[in-house]
């Protein structure tokens, strides 16, 4: 059933908060509207993604600071910006980065890698996120859309940047290379379609009960199986499951002297049969988030057509209805379920 809202005053909104420890501490409640404040914008929220990593906040395994409303993947219009010179953004349908905040004088942000910032605040964990009607960030963190772009693809635009990193910066594929991306969730369809983007003969892998969802892939061009993949058979592995069933799967299906990818994240520790890097010699690489430049990218692939993301929106439910939003997305049903603004009209 929906949440009943909370009665609110013109100057609060509802927000799905994360309040304390344990999943029955996600809770829908009204919280303040946020204002402009120098160089920051607010934005009006289209849709907020429902990402993995919300599901591993509800249940504690990633870092967070309640109370704070949840959701990193914002699609949204800017309405309103705290600095004069910054008024051109007005009215700009916006894809957002997670940052919120970090140090600038670390060496990681120093060397331009802002998403290894060990102080680094992210939305939807450290600050309040996009699972409301109004979210504010720095401007610096605004992504302008291809106009090219339906009503919904740019709420999969931080996932794409996230991808970006981890196949793009520094490149991971060749034209010509066999890939195998393990996990036909949201990450896994995006992997999938950048990687065919870089020349890769792709295979996506699932299970039988992701039928589905590889449905999905394959009316995209992807070449899908429900198999086990065969061992030694891949120069890229790409392991976007997030479970350790799908990285012992990569890892063995990875030919000698091949490149395994970890795109997905666990939330716990896994045992893996981490002695075939060894004996493979395999290279072993990731992506912590994304970067200026994975955005660049992912902007430059949404604009050249190059990646689909439309068809992965599979699933679109009001604040209300978050609940089963969650649902959704922990049981793997559909692709990527988003969370409408309070006042969207997709």
């Amino acid at each position: 059933m929906p949440s009943t809202p909370p009665a609110l005053t013109e100057h609060e909104m509802l927000a799905v908060v994360k309040t304390g420890p344990g999943a029955d501490n996600v809770v829908l409640q009204a919280i303040a509207r946020p204002r402009a404040l120098p160089g920051t914008a607010v934005v009006r929220v289209i849709a907020t993604g429902i990402c993995g990593t919300d599901v591993h906040i509800a249940h504690d395994e990633y870092g967070y600071e309640a109370p704070v409303a949840m959701g990193h993947e914002i699609l949204g219009e800017v309405v309103e910006v705290g600095d004069p010179e910054d008024v051109a953004w007005i009215g700009a349908r916006v894809a957002c980065e997670t940052y919120y905040s970090t140090c600038e004088v670390c060496e990681w942000c120093r060397a331009g890698r802002r998403n290894l910032c060990p102080t680094r605040r992210s939305l939807g964990s450290f600050e309040d996120g996009g699972f409301a009607a109004f979210v504010r960030m720095p401007v610096l963190n605004l992504h302008r859309l291809p106009a090219t772009l339906g009503p919904l693809d740019g709420v999969l635009s931080e996932p794409l940047a996230c991808v970006a990193q981890c196949l793009l910066d520094p490149p991971v594929i060749d034209a010509g290379d066999s890939v195998l991306v393990t996990g036909p969730g949201a990450m896994g369809q995006i992997a999938a379609q950048v990687a065919q983007a870089m020349g890769g003969r792709v295979t996506l892998a699932g299970l039988a009960r992701d039928s589905e969802r590889l449905a999905i892939a394959a009316e995209l061009g992807i070449t899908t199986t429900a198999e086990t993949p065969p061992a030694d058979s891949f120069d890229v592995v790409i392991e976007c499951s997030g479970s350790a069933p799908g990285a012992a799967a990569a890892l063995r299906a990875a030919k000698r002297g091949a490149r395994y990818v970890q795109v997905g994240i666990f939330g716990r520790d896994v045992t893996l049969p981490i002695d075939l890097v060894l004996y493979k010699e395999l290279t072993v690489s990731s992506g912590f988030a994304s970067t200026a430049q994975s955005w660049r990218r992912a902007m430059a692939l949404l604009a050249q057509g190059a990646v689909r993301l439309a068809p992965l929106v599979t699933r679109r439910v009001e604040i209300t209805d978050w609940q089963l939003a969650f649902d959704a997305a922990q049981a793997g049903e559909g692709i990527k379920t988003v969370i409408l603004g309070a006042d969207s009209a997709v």
